[in-house]
């Protein structure tokens, strides 16, 4: 899996589109326009409910619009219990410094295409400063 910003305008070729998304309050906003020129269907949090919502609560809310989460921190907050292993699929955003949106949208859109079968069944998919590493549901969970 590439982690190439440069590799955005091949993206829009091959990423797939449709993919329902969840940003976290830590997301920027602008990132929902970004992602949406894709035709992905996208929404923030922040326009779902409280905007400090707890993970557990973004979890729920993934699930019940059937969404994959974006979040953007070293690991989730408290405790998502079973959530994390029979809920939503994940997006980690971890070690990335000072991206901006445009360079978050470039890195998951490059890389989309490669982890959308993981997605589909409930992984949780970790971008790190220099990887891109798939924790799968383990069987039977999904």
């Amino acid at each position: 899996l590439g982690l190439g910003a440069g590799r955005a305008r091949a993206a829009a070729l091959t990423s797939p589109a449709g993919v329902r998304l969840l940003l976290d309050q830590n997301q920027p906003p602008m990132l929902v326009e970004l992602l949406a020129a894709h035709d992905h269907d996208v929404v923030h949090v922040r326009d779902r409910g409280p905007s400090r919502a707890p993970d557990r609560q973004i979890l729920e809310l993934a699930m019940a619009e059937r969404r994959t989460v974006i979040f953007r921190r070293h690991r989730l907050r408290g405790d998502p219990g079973s959530l994390e292993r029979s809920g939503p699929s994940i997006v980690l955003f971890r070690r990335q410094g000072q991206r901006r949106a445009a360079e978050v949208a470039a890195l998951l859109l490059a890389n989309l295409a490669a982890v959308t079968e993981e997605l589909d069944g409930g992984a949780v998919v970790v971008f790190d400063a220099d990887r891109v590493r798939v924790r799968r549901p383990p069987v039977g969970q999904r």
